[in-house]
C-alpha cells in the first residue's frame, strides 16, 4: 500500500506554498502581528478565491469536493508559514453546518468570504442549550474562541438535557466579541458571551463527536507544519552558526538535537494524515486516530520547539528571530479542542469497550 501523497496532492501543496510564500512570507506575517490584527485580509481574500475553505464541501455546494486529506495538505502549510488566516476554523465551520443541514448558511462563507468560528470547551458543559418554544438558546461562555471577533458564523458545542450538541449562532446578527490579548499574535481569539441567544440546532452527541475528531486533526496540521518549519531554521542555523572554528551542526549533541526532531515531525506527520484519511474515510478508527493525532503532535510539538530553541542559543529567544512566531503559535495549536491530557483519558474511554470485550486495541 502506498502511504505517500498523490501526484494531485503533490501539486495542492506546492500550489499551496508558492501562494503563501508569495502573500504569506515571515515579513507580511510579522506586519500583521505588529498591528495586533491576527487576520490578513489581503491573504484571506487570496485564499477565499482558491477556494480553500471550502476543499472538502461537495461542488454542488460550491465547494471544491475534494476530502480530508486536502485540507491537512493546505493546514500542514498554513503552519508552516504561521499564517495569519482563518482556514482551519472557517472549513470546520463549514463542513458542520454541512452536515447539520444548514446549506442556507454556506453562501455567506464560501460566496461572501466570510469567516466561520468553532466554539469548544472541555467538558462541553461551558455552554448549555435550552429549547423554549421551539428555539433553541444558548448560555455561558465558552473557551477563548480563535477567529470569534471577525467571524460571520460560530459553530458551538453545549450542553443539552440529552446530552452535548451542536449548534450554528449568526454572530452578524447577535453581534462579535472584541479582540482579547493572547500569546498567539498570528491569530485573534474573543470571548464569546452567549446569553439566551438564539440558535440553530446543527446535531447531537454524534455531531459533537465528529466535530472534535476535525478539530483535534487540523490542529494538528497545523502544528505539524510549524514543527518542520521549526526544524528548518533549527537545521539552517546549526549550518550557518560557528562555535571554536567549526559549524554547530557539527557537533554531536547538535547532530542528535535535530535528529530527535525530524523522528518527532515524521511521527506527527504519519499521525496527522492517518487521522485525516479515516475522517475523509468515514472509517470506524476515526476517533481513535484523531486522539492519537493530537496526543502526538501535541507533544511532539512541545519537544521540537524547545530543541529548536536550544540550538538556536540566546538568539531564538528575541523578539528579532521567526522563531517565536511558531513556538507561540504551537502552545495555542497544543490545547486547542482538547490537550494531550483530555486526548489520552479520550483514548482510554474509546479503547476500553475493545479491552473489555477480549478484543485487540490495534
Amino acid at each position: 500500500m502506498n502511504f505517500e501523497l498523490s501526484e494531485d496532492q503533490l501539486a495542492l501543496r506546492d500550489g499551496a506554498r508558492d501562494l503563501l510564500d508569495g502573500v504569506a512570507d515571515i515579513t507580511r506575517v510579522r506586519a500583521v502581528v505588529e498591528a495586533i490584527d491576527g487576520v490578513d485580509d489581503a491573504l484571506w481574500k487570496a485564499m477565499t478565491e482558491q477556494g480553500w475553505p471550502g476543499i472538502a464541501i461537495d461542488e454542488a455546494l460550491g465547494g471544491l469536493g475534494l476530502g480530508t486529506v486536502e485540507v491537512a495538505v493546505l493546514l500542514e502549510e498554513v503552519g508552516r508559514h504561521a499564517a495569519p488566516a482563518p482556514v482551519a476554523s472557517t472549513a470546520l465551520a463549514l463542513q458542520t453546518l454541512v452536515d447539520g443541514g444548514a446549506t442556507d448558511w454556506i453562501p455567506r462563507l464560501l460566496d461572501a468570504g466570510g469567516i466561520g468560528c468553532v466554539a469548544w470547551s472541555r467538558g462541553n458543559d461551558a455552554v448549555r442549550a435550552e429549547e423554549v418554544s421551539g428555539v433553541w438558546q444558548l448560555t455561558g461562555r465558552p473557551d477563548p474562541t480563535p477567529y470569534a471577533p471577525s467571524a460571520s458564523v460560530a459553530v458551538v458545542v453545549a450542553m443539552t438535557p440529552t446530552g452535548p450538541g451542536v449548534f450554528a449562532v449568526d454572530l452578524d446578527e447577535h453581534g462579535r466579541p472584541g479582540r482579547e490579548p493572547a500569546m498567539d499574535r498570528t491569530r485573534e481569539v474573543g470571548w464569546l458571551t452567549l446569553d439566551a441567544t438564539p440558535a440553530i440546532h446543527l446535531g447531537d452527541e454524534a455531531a459533537a463527536m465528529s466535530l472534535l475528531d476535525r478539530g483535534a486533526t487540523f490542529a494538528a496540521a497545523e502544528m505539524l507544519g510549524g514543527a518542520a518549519r521549526a526544524l528548518e531554521l533549527a537545521v539552517e542555523y546549526a549550518k550557518d552558526r560557528v562555535q571554536f572554528g567549526r559549524p554547530i551542526g557539527s557537533f554531536q549533541a547538535v547532530k542528535h538535537r535535530c535528529a530527535d526532531m525530524l523522528v518527532d515531525v515524521e511521527g506527527m506527520r504519519s499521525t496527522t494524515y492517518w487521522a485525516a484519511w479515516c475522517i475523509g474515510a468515514a472509517d470506524a478508527e476515526a476517533s481513535i486516530a484523531a486522539s492519537t493525532a493530537k496526543v502526538w503532535c501535541s507533544d511532539a510539538s512541545k519537544r521540537v520547539m524547545a530543541s529548536a530553541l536550544q540550538v538556536h542559543g540566546g538568539i531564538g529567544f528575541t523578539w528579532e528571530h521567526d522563531l517565536h512566531l511558531f513556538l507561540k503559535r504551537a502552545q495555542l495549536d497544543q490545547v486547542t479542542f482538547g490537550d494531550a491530557v483530555f486526548h489520552r483519558d479520550r483514548l482510554a474511554s474509546l479503547l476500553r469497550t475493545r479491552v473489555e470485550a477480549g478484543e485487540s486495541v490495534i
